[in-house]
């Protein structure tokens, strides 16, 4: 069986596939998050060189820089593709929330391995520092996601990227990126931000 991104990637008769950019912001965010808990918690069983006052002072000190700095990262670039976004065509395919944040975290896997064995292992530095830092990678995602949900919101549209662009450069606004679609709300399965839809309560 093909792999269902490749399937997405290639659309069909001229179109293309699409993934929502809040979705692939989203998708770094829950493994960051935990990895960075779960190495700061083991940081705090070493007593390291600082000791574990000063670690995790340090720690905190890094988590709220490393938000502010994910969450603010490549602002104007994200408002720039907006507010050139294209209507998607009726050939275009939109990719599934669950296909895109599985393909993401394929694509990382290794890179999350890394990270996560980088924080646990600076813990005999400074106890949590890693970890504390790594978890505020993933906070920062989180409220960019909700930042371009508002956004989508305000502007009553979903941003959509190409998923060839996106595979080429790995970011939502990177270089590869040249320009966004847009469709309206409905689209897709998911929210504005990139969270699951709510689906209503059966009366």
């Amino acid at each position: 069986m093909e792999d269902g991104r490749l399937n997405v990637a290639r659309g069909v008769r001229g179109g293309h596939g699409l993934a929502r950019v809040a979705v692939v912001v989203r998708a770094g965010a829950a493994p960051l998050w935990w990895l960075g808990v779960c190495a700061a918690g083991l940081g705090l069983l070493v007593p390291g060189v600082t000791g574990r006052r000063i670690g995790v002072l340090a720690g905190a000190a890094l988590f709220l820089l490393a938000t502010a700095v994910v969450a603010y990262a490549r602002r104007r670039r994200y408002v720039a593709l907006a507010g050139t976004a294209a209507r998607a065509g009726r050939h275009d395919v939109l990719q599934d929330r669950a296909v895109t944040t599985r393909n993401w975290r394929r694509g990382h896997r290794w890179w999350l391995l890394l990270a996560f064995l980088a924080a646990a292992g600076s813990s005999f530095a400074a106890p949590a520092a890693g970890g504390l830092l790594l978890a505020g990678c993933g906070a920062g995602l989180w409220l960019k996601a909700a930042w371009l949900g508002r956004r989508e919101r305000a502007d009553e549209v979903l941003l959509w990227v190409r998923v060839d662009w996106l595979h080429a450069g790995g970011r939502p606004a990177g270089r590869t990126v040249k320009a966004y679609r847009s469709t309206g709300v409905a689209a897709g399965d998911a929210a504005p931000g990139g969270a699951r839809k709510k689906t209503p309560a059966l009366v």
